[in-house]
């Protein structure tokens, strides 16, 4: 059995034990290999690597004792298996990228390993982060450590980053890196009750991770605080000359924002975020947010963003375009599943036909489709001015306020299975959290209460273009008002 005592710290507090000598890394991370173990039942890692871990951790241990600690010597994480891994297994949840070991190491893993970080293994996820619920993995659904009262059907972590999610929240990792295009770190936080960063688009690098949307893909970290997030952004972030979307800014000390002072902060609420059918709960939780900023001495701005309705549309059509260009590399002729054949074409086909799952090739399919001929004017292209207009609505509002809050997901976590027979609904979880990709502002979800089926609800906070020292500020005050500390059935003293 793991030790709970060394799985109930936060990041910050295990970086702070280590540099005492209160517990060594390797202790740290034999507990968190033994955790790992134990949620074996949520399916929430591909390829666990306890060995590599542990040398990591030894590695961690010598440097620590010669006081040349690193600012994450010794930080277990979970990797999502989107991230490119030098020597172990990378598959995007694909049963096409079998067998595929990658010689080289992506940008934001390689500065957390520089950083000292250990890796406990590769996290499950939405095929090629294509879904809301992770569901769609060749490797199969990924559980949510939270159950409803009374009902044990297994419920969604949501997606695509849902293994990360659900490692993080199960005790399973202190943190761990996902990817956000539509909402995929921020909605699977809001369902697992922990808090997940999207940072500026161009603040950490997409070099070495499996592309989905490019111009919409946002490298980011899923942790228990806001505090911890801080510490991982500033591991994660910085310029990179192989990213041509890199952008060359200097990284702030994100931790040391988080002053807890919000007095004269102007916080917006957008009233086109209250969409038909919106849980009554949900509401409510969003106005006690108000409030809790309000009586911390902020002052929340009704604003409007009239274009938000045409966000989920755009980004449906603007993904998958996208999505269709970057999959065609998968063609059993270079790396991966191979399903050999007479000619070329049908070598094509028959690769991708075994290898794509179902949700992939509809998005492939539906992205094809609107970069044809005769097709491409009328929805890639409008779109994309739809997406200026979007940007536009965000420029304008920023010159009223600070930062936008708003609901992270319309409701809790659903069971599996719920809406598998209607992609339209469960492509509607991404309603709140798509404008920010389409933008590429940065944006926090964070934990603020349970529903009425004692379910985890978040709030989202959205902010001006790499200021995300003003959004981790106004999370870690909204965190510390909400003091959301309950825990998952899964976990040892959760409800259950």
């Amino acid at each position: 059995m793991s030790d709970p005592s060394l799985l109930a710290l936060t990041l910050a507090e295990a970086r702070d034990g280590l540099a005492r000598r209160s517990f060594s890394a390797r202790e740290l991370t034999a507990a968190y290999n033994g955790a790992v173990s134990e949620i074996e039942p949520l399916n929430a890692y591909i390829t666990p690597t306890p060995e590599q871990a542990l040398a990591m951790a030894d590695a961690a241990d010598q440097r620590l004792a010669r006081g040349e600690a690193l600012p994450l010597d010794g930080i277990p994480l979970a990797v999502k298996d989107l991230y490119c891994t030098k020597g172990v297994l990378t598959t995007a949840a694909s049963h096409i990228l079998d067998g595929f070991r990658p010689t080289y190491e992506s940008t934001v893993t390689d500065k957390l390993w520089q950083s000292g970080a250990v890796m406990l293994g590769k996290a499950n996820l939405d095929e090629f982060a294509m879904g809301s619920s992770n569901t769609t993995s060749w490797y199969g659904p990924v559980e949510n450590p939270w159950r409803r009262p009374g009902d044990n059907r297994p419920l969604v972590p949501g997606g695509s980053s849902g293994g990360s999610a659900a490692a993080v929240a199960a005790r399973a990792a202190l943190a761990a890196t996902g990817t956000d295009t539509g909402g995929s770190i921020r909605q699977p936080a809001s369902f697992c009750g922990i808090v997940g960063l999207k940072p500026t688009y161009g603040r950490c690098s997409r070099w070495g991770v499996v592309a989905y949307a490019s111009s919409l893909d946002h490298p980011g970290p899923l942790t228990r605080t806001v505090r911890d997030a801080a510490i991982m952004l500033k591991a994660m972030s910085g310029h990179d000359p192989k990213d041509s979307t890199s952008a060359p800014v200097a990284v702030p000390d994100f931790e040391a924002a988080l002053t807890g002072d919000i007095r004269g902060l102007r916080i917006g609420v957008p009233k086109e975020y209250r969409v038909d059918g919106m849980p009554a709960e949900i509401e409510e939780v969003w106005q006690q947010g108000v409030e809790w900023l309000r009586a911390a001495g902020a002052e929340p701005v009704e604003i409007g963003l009239p274009m938000t309705k045409y966000a989920l549309p755009a980004y449906y059509i603007i993904a998958p375009a996208e999505a269709s260009s970057n999959l065609a590399r998968y063609d059993g002729v270079r790396f991966g599943l191979r399903v050999e054949s007479e000619t070329l074409d049908d070598l094509y086909e028959l690769t991708r036909a075994a290898g794509f799952g179902a949700e992939v090739r509809r998005r492939v399919l539906i992205g094809t489709y609107v970069l044809s001929a005769g097709y491409y004017d009328a929805y890639y292209l409008k779109a994309q001015r739809v997406r200026t207009l979007i940007t536009r609505d965000f420029v304008t509002a920023f010159e009223r306020v600070d930062c936008i809050l708003t609901p992270t997901a319309p409701s809790a976590a659903f069971a599996i299975g719920e809406k598998a027979e209607d992609p339209i609904a469960m492509y509607l979880n991404d309603v709140f959290t798509v404008p920010a990709n389409l933008t590429g502002v940065p944006a926090i979800a964070v934990p603020v209460g349970l529903s009425g089926d004692a379910l985890p609800l978040g709030l989202q906070i959205i902010g001006r273009a790499f200021d995300e020292e003003t959004v981790l500020r106004v999370g870690d005050v909204l965190e510390s008002a909400a003091q959301f500390r309950c825990l998952p059935s899964f976990v040892a003293g959760g409800p259950r």
